[in-house]
């Protein structure tokens, strides 16, 4: 009692109105001031970060998703294409790849500028358009052996460089030895542009074909395919595992010295360089258990160590969450304490369990370093069908895009990354509503 009068008496004492509190009073506010806009400058700094890089890679790379088309009228010339009335199914899908269609291009060039007459002159002409293009001619004699001997017309896929000088990425205003075009070429273009037979349209072919060492055949189907199996591995391993983990540690562990190392150890693994994981995964799925390189499967298993610790300390947090009288109530009203765990605490705690484990599963989908160390950087043009196939996944893709030398590879990197950045949106977003679901429920 003799203390708090004392202080009570030594603040009545205080004049409040003084000069000196003023000044204090003052200077505490220029400080609150002070650090409220260090605070909003560091924010706004790290906005506009945010907004430069996105808008960069967004101002780059939405021209990926176009494509670049010249119309030509391409004479099915019986003598090139061969007699196929004769032939079965089997042997028409031998013989139509071996198809000469580079021939068909040049014929139908050749008929449209008569002038040219030159090998090199045709050759800058065939380079106009995309190697892919005969493919395009082979495909529409695959689906039709009626447009033998018929004149038709075709849109085909141009070369990189000319959609990159379509899209303005190449200027006309360089001199001719620094650029990919020659003025040639130029002239032709623009004869093709006053005709109207180039057009621009959206690039489906981006979606589903797979990697090529042309940029403008290069897509993402492969790269894409092979992220869902590597996920699809990472989840059924990490998942039950890490929640298995969770409700053993935070319900039925003993608490003892070698407990506490084990969630000492966990916590230290969650901040651990995810290339450190790569390293172990190279040398224990790969050297030690000779599982196939650059397959889903290894993949899947060394995501699968890194995201273990992310998930087992979201689901321990989540688990903690629940209150204490629940676990209570249960085993008051006769419950086992495994009753208890699997039909009241793991329940309530499964909307921070999922919101925790899609966000590890989204932070795998981003890695690039622990796979680069277990080979998944090779170049993969077909699509995998299983998990021990090779394949590669849209962060590698990326990787390898953007250390190509062509310019076509520098927007469907931007491309790439808008992709990959929607389905971690999309990750986190059902993250959200699954969180939102599971609460409304309870």
């Amino acid at each position: 009692m003799t203390d708090n009068s004392s202080d009570n008496l030594y603040i009545s004492k205080v004049d409040w109105n003084s000069k000196e509190q003023k000044d204090r009073l003052k200077k505490r506010y220029l400080i609150e001031r002070i650090f409220k806009g260090f605070a909003i400058a560091s924010l706004l700094s790290a906005l506009v970060a945010l907004f430069v890089v996105l808008a960069s890679v967004f101002i780059t790379g939405v021209s990926g998703f176009k494509e670049t088309r010249i119309t030509l009228d391409i004479n099915m010339d019986e003598r090139i294409v061969g007699d196929l009335s004769s032939m079965s199914d089997e042997e028409l899908r031998r013989h139509i790849p071996s198809i000469n269609a580079n021939q068909m291009i040049i014929n139908a060039l050749r008929e449209k500028f008569p002038n040219v007459t030159s090998r090199r002159e045709i050759f800058e002409m065939l380079r106009l358009f995309s190697v892919g293009a005969q493919t395009e001619i082979r495909n529409s004699l695959l689906n039709d052996h009626n447009l033998i001997g018929e004149t038709v017309t075709m849109n085909l896929k141009a070369s990189s460089d000319v959609d990159m000088l379509i899209k303005g990425k190449i200027s006309r205003e360089i001199i001719e030895g620094d650029r990919k075009i020659s003025d040639q070429q130029l002239q032709w273009i623009d004869q093709f542009i006053q005709e109207g037979k180039i057009i621009q349209g959206f690039n489906w072919s981006f979606f589903t074909s797979g990697d090529s060492r042309e940029p403008e055949l290069a897509g993402i189907w492969s790269a894409t395919v092979g992220s869902l199996l590597t996920l699809l591995v990472t989840f059924v391993i990490s998942f039950p595992v890490g929640v298995g983990s969770a409700i053993y540690l935070e319900e039925f562990a003993p608490r003892n010295r070698f407990t506490d190392l084990i969630e000492i150890n966990i916590n230290n693994l969650a901040a651990v360089p995810s290339i450190i994981f790569g390293l172990l995964g190279l040398a224990i799925f790969i050297n030690i258990m000779e599982l196939p390189r650059s397959a889903p499967l290894v993949g899947g298993l060394t995501l699968a160590l890194m995201t273990l610790p992310t998930i087992i300390i979201t689901a321990r947090a989540a688990i903690k969450a629940v209150p204490p009288s629940i676990k209570e109530a249960a085993i008051g009203l006769g419950a086992s304490k495994m009753q208890t765990v699997f039909h009241q605490v793991l329940p309530l705690s499964m909307p921070g369990i999922m919101t925790g484990s899609i966000i590890g599963m989204a932070q795998a989908l981003g890695e690039t370093a622990p796979l680069l160390m277990i080979g998944m950087v090779a170049f993969i043009v077909d699509t995998p069908s299983s998990i021990t196939e090779a394949a590669t996944v849209l962060p590698v893709q990326v990787f390898l895009w953007a250390d190509s030398p062509e310019r076509g590879f520098l927007e469907k990197t931007s491309a790439a990354i808008m992709v990959l950045l929607l389905f971690l949106i999309i990750m986190n977003s059902l993250a959200i509503w699954l969180r939102h679901r599971f609460e409304k429920k309870q």
